[in-house]
């Protein structure tokens, strides 16, 4: 009878030869196993969503001090704080001071709301912040005071055709900048 499909028969449904339920219950506890450890680090590199409301206070262009924490605004690259740029008469502007006071502008306007995601190599988380209704890291993009880093190409496009903040200089790419005056360098 086990000949036309009736009965015990030696494989599985698709014709794997069946080894034990000692076999399948390990293999099913390596599978969920495997599972779990790739959800845990999956969670590690996209680190914890989390929520700080309060006064915060600026650094530099792009990265501000809230509840003592140090956060850097993700999706934008500010000049850096000693990041001198040229105007159309060939004289030096301090672009970086002049965007850490954009910041200082938009900070001073009240309670900011930051959603932090994952931290950068520095261990600083980075975020999107909120004033009110307005998108603090796509203000500081639109004014021309930084440049799109991964996100708000829309905003700097805008400030580009505008003329506005950097887009008035001449001036070199704040991650540029950076590679050329490292700290240990003269």
């Amino acid at each position: 009878m086990a000949r036309f499909g009736f009965g015990q028969s030696r494989y599985g449904p698709f014709g794997w030869r069946r080894v034990g339920r000692l076999t399948d219950l390990v293999v099913a506890l390596g599978i969920i196993g495997l599972l779990a450890i790739g959800g845990a680090v999956l969670q590690y590199r996209l680190g914890p969503a989390r929520q700080l409301v309060g006064a915060a206070q600026a650094i530099d262009g792009d990265s501000l001090r809230l509840l003592g924490e140090e956060l850097r605004l993700e999706g934008i690259d500010a000049p850096e704080y000693r990041q001198v740029c040229t105007d159309r008469s060939g004289r030096e502007v301090d672009c970086g001071r002049a965007a850490r006071r954009a910041l200082v502008e938009l900070l001073s306007r009240g309670i900011v709301t930051c959603e932090i995601g994952k931290a950068d190599r520095y261990g600083r988380g980075l975020a999107r912040c909120r004033q009110g209704g307005s998108d603090v890291n796509a203000a500081m993009v639109r004014q021309g005071q930084a440049v799109a880093y991964g996100g708000y190409r829309t905003e700097e496009e805008e400030a580009r055709a505008a003329g506005r903040g950097l887009w008035a200089l001449t001036f070199e790419r704040p991650e540029t900048w950076r590679r050329s005056h490292s700290r240990g360098a003269p």
